[in-house]
């Protein structure tokens, strides 16, 4: 995918937040982060960003995460990008994130990608898993 906008794309402008890694536009399959647009559906935290295998919020799994938990440092909140539109996670990966003290919120991505932006604005200790949207 190119580095140009197209229609289907969202952009955001940054209003502060100088070093923080922050979703900088999403849409036509992927995200724009420091400037580069990546394809697909990715998990970011305050330090990086990870590639993820799902696509859908039924295909979520524990692997999706894994960064998250490799990190050493784990969130307040984790938001889910759900795609187009919200929808509910699945029992099973709701289950494990709470295993795992991870308290998961559930959105459509372009809300979880403004709020994570958001948050990491206010210093808050936030990752987001965002499913790629067209």
């Amino acid at each position: 995918m190119a580095d140009t906008p197209d229609s289907s794309s969202v952009f955001m402008e940054q209003q502060d937040g100088d070093g923080l890694l922050l979703v900088e536009g999403y849409g036509g399959g992927g995200f724009r982060f420091l400037g580069k647009r990546f394809d697909g559906s990715v998990l970011v935290t305050e330090t990086g960003f990870f590639p993820v295998s799902a696509n859908s919020v039924a295909e979520l799994a524990p692997a999706d995460i894994e960064g998250l938990l490799t990190g050493g440092v784990k969130p307040e909140i984790l938001l889910v990008g759900t795609g187009d539109r919200m929808a509910l996670l699945p029992a099973d990966f709701r289950n494990y994130l709470l295993a795992q003290g991870i308290n998961g919120e559930p959105m459509d991505t372009g809300a979880a990608s403004r709020t994570f932006n958001v948050l990491r604005m206010e210093d808050r200790k936030v990752a987001a898993l965002l499913i790629q949207v067209d």
